[in-house]
């Protein structure tokens, strides 16, 4: 059994298409008490989709603010095209916790992997979404876990990391995986906003692959 951290988002959902194709595969999804819950319907549905195991997780993120996606009080922004700064829509340590959690997950159910959708190109900046946090992390937990001590560490397998947006459509395509499902934007509720980070780098993933959004178009 691998599992697969997943958010109902574009990378997420391409990544579940791709533990799906490696055997059985658990869904772990997190309600953080992101503005965006809504994503958690989508998580759901491609859960149902792969016929897997569903598991939400709950912590409240919102206790410690510090991020657009958590704290009301912070707007989130209209996308203005790549920055150097990061982002308010970073939450602080997200990747961090999810995947400790995804870990005792792994350990619980004797999973060998941790597949997570992390893309270090066409991204919003995030710190925890580089290689070499994956990486450095993957190598903590070794240390940390009772199967890392038996010579049985838990892999994390992130196979979206080095990809384009539009090569993450095209692969998702190419497996089948049920972009029309996944959710991506930070405000919407009925539809996406299109003006926010994640609206505009899906929106630029879909262009650049020159293929219309089935999410947004569920004719195509």
């Amino acid at each position: 059994m691998n599992i697969c951290a997943l958010s109902g988002g574009l990378d997420s959902t391409v990544c579940m298409a791709l533990a799906d194709r490696d055997g059985p595969v658990l869904a772990l999804s997190f309600d953080y008490h992101q503005r965006h819950r809504v994503e958690l319907v989508a998580a759901a549905a491609v859960a149902r989709h792969y016929r897997a195991e569903h598991l939400v997780v709950e912590l409240d993120a919102g206790r410690w603010g510090g991020s657009a996606l958590t704290d009301s009080g912070i707007d989130v922004p209209r996308y203005e095209g790549p920055s150097e700064a990061i982002p308010v829509t970073y939450v602080p340590a997200r990747n961090l916790i999810f995947l400790s959690v995804a870990m005792g997950v792994a350990e619980a159910r004797d999973a060998d992997a941790v597949y997570f959708g992390v893309n270090a190109l066409d991204y919003s900046g995030y710190p925890d979404c580089r290689p070499e946090f994956v990486r450095s992390f993957e190598a903590t937990a070794a240390l940390a876990l009772k199967r890392g001590i038996e010579g049985r560490p838990v892999a994390i397998r992130t196979p979206l990391i080095d990809l384009t947006k539009a090569d993450i459509v095209r692969l998702g395509i190419s497996v089948g995986a049920p972009l029309a499902l996944s959710w991506s934007c930070y405000l919407g509720h009925d539809r996406p906003c299109g003006t926010c980070d994640a609206c505009a780098l899906r929106a630029k993933g879909f262009a650049e692959a020159g293929m219309s959004d089935p999410a947004l178009d569920p004719g195509q």
